[in-house]
């Protein structure tokens, strides 16, 4: 794993890729990708600007508080399920959808709801994320039922 278990480096990796871009320094492809994510979330802007706030900042959703981290990280996660097609058959459904919508980011954001719902269940129960759950959720995205 690129970042190991260190929330904090993997925030400064953002900040610094942000601050790369906002320098028009040349990025590294994993930056590239991470810089395109923040393109579309320029309500993210300021804080990837001061990563001294970004840095031990807990996001707490009991408090309303939604973790501008992890929902980078979710487009870049289902973008890299979109490339390698992992699990098997998300790329064809990926497509089905960005046809009927036109919006890769809205769609993005509808896939996100699937595989928190797959993160989530593998936390509570302790078992590995249910790939056929997920693209079970996606195809009710697709409204192509179960």
């Amino acid at each position: 794993m690129l970042f190991g278990q260190d929330r904090d480096q993997l925030r400064a990796f953002y900040c610094k890729a942000w601050a790369a871009h906002r320098q028009g320094e040349a990025l590294e492809p994993l930056q590239a990708q991470i810089v395109r994510v923040m393109q579309q979330h320029p309500e993210y802007h300021a804080l990837l600007e001061r990563p001294e706030q970004a840095l031990g900042r807990e996001y707490l959703p009991e408090s309303g508080d939604s973790n501008p981290f992890l929902h980078m990280g979710m487009h870049i996660a289902i973008q890299e399920q979109i490339d390698t097609d992992r699990p098997a058959g998300i790329r064809t459904l990926y497509r089905r959808l960005l046809l009927a919508s036109g919006d890769r980011h809205e769609l993005e954001h509808r896939l996100m709801e699937c595989l928190a719902e797959m993160l989530w269940q593998a936390q509570r129960t302790g078992t590995p994320p249910d790939e056929q759950a997920y693209l079970a959720c996606i195809r009710r995205v697709a409204g192509d039922g179960d």
